[in-house]
């Protein structure tokens, strides 16, 4: 079981993926609105996984993986990004992102982004 941070602007996708977590087992111990709270409640909280939207307001998701990676090289962190957005997933990746999903997500996919990173 992991714990989890989901960081998304949207209440909608928290949800969402809250849901998804918890139904494969795993612990939600967070949730942020935007970059900035992200790297506050990371050190705070220091999940196993964030799940990190890419487009968020105050400070997007590629910010905030540069930021939590600073601090923590071993953190795990996963981009959600919607279709259309593979240049800002590849420059979250080389921020230091582990893997990514796209949205809208499926249950399936999800789990078996974890399972990899398990």
């Amino acid at each position: 079981m992991a714990q989890i941070l989901i960081v998304d602007d949207a209440a909608f996708m928290r949800m969402q993926l809250k849901n998804i977590f918890t139904n494969l087992g795993h612990e939600v111990i967070g949730e942020a609105e935007n970059g900035q709270q992200a790297t506050q409640m990371y050190q705070d909280l220091n999940p196993d996984i964030v799940s990190m939207d890419i487009t968020m307001p105050e400070m997007n998701g590629v910010e905030a993986t540069k930021e939590i990676k600073g601090k923590d090289a071993n953190a795990t962190i996963i981009m959600c990004s919607a279709m259309g957005q593979q240049q800002m997933v590849l420059d979250a990746i080389k921020a230091g992102a582990t893997d990514f999903i796209v949205k809208p997500f499926t249950e399936e996919r999800v789990k078996e982004t974890l399972e990899k990173l398990l």
